[in-house]
Parts: structure tokens; sequence; C-alpha cells
């Protein structure tokens, strides 16, 4: 090799690491320009250039996509008007203020006619949607990518499919692996590739509601009796399991009513069946409690998340106060006498709701639920159950155990039984009649308190709340036996499932028609209820 030959490939091993620095600078360049243009683009009078224009955004791959495109599908992108300066728009105080795109300058509030939203169609709409799951399909947060490839998987768009394929190639986690495999064969089963079977094969795992629209597409459009025969099988498969868990959906659904309805009547299973009082102002005690929370949250606005905690004893505390004084200054003259109770009692129910009236006016309130009370917890694809539901079953379960324990464990218990089986035994033994009977039916209206504090989850506050309840109450407290604890606990559960399972073929009303017209005809045969009453108290 000759001397001047050395020479040359010293110098271009030399400036060679210069030369693509020089070159990985224009090349930014290159795009930045690229992306710069693009944005121009948006400003275009024409629909077909402000396409291009996003086009090319989504092409780029720059990092200020995703701002982008959430500000053209909230409707938040705008431009100045003298020199096309794109803009994103934010909301303070009723007041709009503007952004700099490109450079993040605030440039003060949007008045006048100086400024024009950037337009886009419901074409454009979709196309923003999908490139947005794309780009956070790559997303360091799983709940992220995971959100995305459901996107995927519910706008069936085959065009996804690469990007999906390579998303998997990296992906380490099991359950976004398992999620992307199967919205991967859904699409592909979707664009007609030849391993049909195999791809019927591995969504028939799956309930999502996509799954089941691509195999009635193959099923109609797929000309080979082998693969229609595959997708028949694969679908009635997911039918059977999807009918299964609607089963599952309206048993808790059932069961969620029906704790509703044990809250409601567990005190007065207690004024009504230990002490013979036809209390007709339990539903107004019920009200009071509700209304309980909906002062709390007042009070306490920066505590939503602890108010109904806080709330349950405070509406222990305030029905039960009530209750106690409807005792001392009305129930007490009229023992022994049912029926005179039951007018009494209506009386009390009237004043109480036109008390409730002039201190908070006749309107319903609105109560917030706190946030680990919203939302669903989605089971799978098919089963969602609602966690302000399924709270009220727990909190209703943990009522029912509190209370049996206090009437079978503890003194106070021990005394009301005493009280209710034989009064002049048990004022000649020494227990003090009339404090146990205060205390019962307080104990019986706190709890109808705290049956308050649930029902504010479940719907707005009103001065009638009570009167939705109280005959229900009545019901499950005769339908179970009355002053049986375990009667008003099944009989609740049972009625309240009894009603979701006949709603769905007649209708809310006919089935409550229906449950009242059971109870009289088994109130007919057993006139006792399902655990009728034992011994010397019956």
């Amino acid at each position: 090799m000759t001397t001047i030959t050395k020479s040359w490939w010293i110098l271009i091993f030399t400036f060679l690491p210069f030369l693509s620095v020089v070159s990985a600078t224009e090349s930014a360049d290159a795009v930045s320009l690229s992306f710069t243009s693009s944005l121009e683009g948006l400003t275009a009078s024409k629909l077909k250039t402000r396409a291009k224009a996003i086009d090319a955004l989504i092409a780029s791959g720059d990092a200020r996509l995703v701002s982008i495109i959430n500000a053209l599908l909230a409707n938040k992108l705008s431009y100045r008007k003298a020199d096309k300066v794109l803009v994103f728009i934010t909301n303070h105080d009723g007041n709009k203020y503007a952004t700099a795109v490109l450079t993040g300058e605030d440039l003060g509030e949007v008045k006048g006619r100086k400024w024009k939203k950037v337009i886009i169609n419901n074409g454009i709409r979709t196309k923003l949607r999908n490139a947005l799951s794309m780009v956070e399909l790559n997303n360091p947060s799983q709940d992220i990518r995971i959100n995305a490839i459901k996107q995927a998987l519910e706008q069936l768009d085959v065009n996804q499919i690469s990007a999906l394929e390579t998303r998997l190639e990296s992906e380490k986690e099991e359950e976004v692996v398992k999620l992307l495999t199967l919205t991967i064969a859904t699409l592909k089963l979707k664009e007609g590739t030849d391993k049909d079977l195999a791809l019927i094969a591995e969504v028939s795992t799956s309930v999502h509601p996509s799954v089941r629209k691509v195999l009635a597409e193959v099923i109609e459009n797929n000309d080979d009796k082998k693969i229609q025969k595959a997708a028949k099988a694969a679908l009635t498969k997911i039918e059977k399991r999807v009918s299964d868990y609607d089963k599952l959906e309206i048993l808790f659904f059932g069961l969620s009513l029906g704790s509703v309805l044990v809250l409601a009547a567990i005190g007065l299973a207690i004024t009504f069946g230990v002490m013979g009082v036809i209390n007709m102002a339990h539903g107004e005690l019920i009200m009071l409690g509700a209304y309980t929370t909906y002062v709390v949250q007042l009070m306490l606005p920066n505590w939503i998340e602890y108010s109904v905690l806080i709330a349950i004893p405070l509406a222990f505390i305030v029905s039960g106060s009530v209750g106690i004084l409807i005792e001392r200054g009305v129930i007490r003259f009229l023992y022994g006498r049912p029926l005179e109770t039951l007018l009494a009692t209506f009386g009390v129910s009237l004043v109480l709701q036109q008390v409730v009236r002039s201190i908070f006016g006749p309107l319903n309130m609105s109560v917030e639920s706190p946030s680990w009370m919203s939302g669903v917890w989605q089971v799978n694809d098919a089963l969602a159950l609602t966690w302000n539901r399924l709270y009220i079953i727990i909190f209703c379960l943990i009522v029912f155990a509190s209370l049996f324990i206090i009437l079978n464990r503890t003194r106070l218990g021990l005394q009301v039984r005493a009280v209710s089986q034989n009064r002049a035994m048990a004022k000649a033994m020494g227990v003090k009649a009339n404090w146990v009977d205060a205390m019962t039916f307080g104990l019986g209206s706190g709890i109808a308190g705290v049956a308050g504090v649930a029902l504010s989850q479940l719907t707005n506050v009103g001065p009638n709340l009570g009167q939705a309840y109280i005959i229900d109450s009545f019901m499950v407290v005769v339908f179970g036996g009355v002053g049986n604890l375990w009667g008003t606990l099944l009989a609740g559960l049972g009625l309240g499932v009894t009603n979701k399972l006949l709603e769905p073929w007649s209708g809310a009303v006919l089935a409550k028609i229906l449950v009242l017209i059971f109870i009289i005809l088994f109130i007919q045969k057993r006139p006792k209820g399902l655990f009728p009453q034992k011994g010397r108290s019956a």
C-alpha cells in the first residue's frame, strides 16, 4: 500500500465520527422541521390538508404528539389568525387561556375573534385515537399499556396488528402478554388469515364482546364448513359462560337489594318483633341517618373519603336519641295497644318529615360517595360489580353480627329478652323495665339511622326517603318471623334476590306486586312467618 493511500485512510477514520455527528444533527433538524411544517398544516382552511398534516404528525413520532392528539380530541387546539401560531386552550375560573404549542409561551386570555379552533371530523378522530393507543403501547406504565390494548381490541382495526406484534416481542408482564395475544388473534381472525382454526381456539377462552362479534362475522362470511363449525362451537361456549356471568350479576344485585332491605328492617325487627310496637316512624329514623351523612359532608368538605365512616356512629346516636325521645314521650303510654302505637307513630312520622323540610328544604340532596366506594370491580369482560353495593352487602352482615352479639351475649340483650317474655317476672327480679324499653327502642332506632347512611350511597336524600322502605321493612319482618333476627336476614336477602330475578321479564313494578302477592299467600299458610317464635314469648 502506498504512502498516499495510507494517508487517505487515516483522514477518513479521523473525520468519520464528526461526519456522523453532523449527519445525525441534520437528520434531527429535518425531523424537527417536518414536525413544525406539519403543525403549520393544521391551520389550513381545507380539511383534506389538515388530515395530511395529522398523518405527517403521527408519522413523526415526536414526544409532543400525545399532548397534541389529546388537545385535538378535546377540541382544545386553536390558532391565532394573524400569524397561525398553534396554541393549547385551558380553562381557568370560567376564562380561556392560550399556551403556544411549540414554545410553551403563555399568550394570555383568549378573547375576541382573533382565535380559531382546529376542526376535525369523525374519521380523523378515529385515526387519532388509534394513533394515541399505539403511542401508549410503549408507555412504561402497565395500566396505560393495558388500556391501549383494550382500546385496540374494542376498535378491531386490523392495521394495528404489526404494532401489537412488535410490542409482544418486548413485553415481559404476563397479564399484558395474555391480553396482547388475545387481541392479535382476534384481529387476525377478523382479517382472515390461513390459521383460522388455531385463532378460533385462541379466542374461545375470552368473553369479550369484540371476540363474539368477530366469531359471528366468521360464521356469516366464511364458506369453509369446518371453520364455520369451529366458530359456532366457540361462540356457543362463550355465550354459555356469558349467560352464567349474567346470572351471577343478577344474584349480586339481588343480594345488594336484599342487604338494603335487611338494614332497613333489622331495627324494626326489634321495635316491632321484640317490643310489639308498630312504629310507622321507622322510615323517618332511616331518613334522619341519611341526613346525618349529608350534614357530615357539609361540615367536613375535605374529608369526603372518611365522611361515611364518621357518619355511621353519628347517625346511630342521632336516630337512637330521637327514638328514645319517641319512646319516652309517646310509646311508653301505649304498650299493649299496637293499633294505637300505629296511629301515634304515624303522626310522629309526619312531624319529623315537616321538621326536616323546614330545616333542609323540600328538595332532594345529593351525598357524594368516597372514591373507595365509587366505580366498579371488573371481574372479567362479562362481569362487573359496583363497589358501593359490594360494601353495603359486607356492611349489612357486620351490622347483623353486631346486633346478634348484643342481643345474645350482653347484659342488655338478656334483659331485653327477659322483659319481652315476662315483664312482671323481670321487674320482680330487679330489672328496670322502663329503662330496658327505652334502650331497646333506641337500639332499633339507631340501627335504622345506620341503614340511612348506607341508603345515602345509593340514592338521593330527601324528606320522603323513609316512606319508600317502611312497607318493605314490615314485609321482611313478618315474612321472616316476628322478632327473629335470622328470619329477618334470610327474608330480606331472599326477597331481594327474588325481586331481581323477576324484574327482567316482568318489570320492576310488577315484580314488587308479585312478591307482595307471594307474601300474602305465604302468610295465609304460615301466619308466624318462616321462623316463628317458640316458648313462652310466642
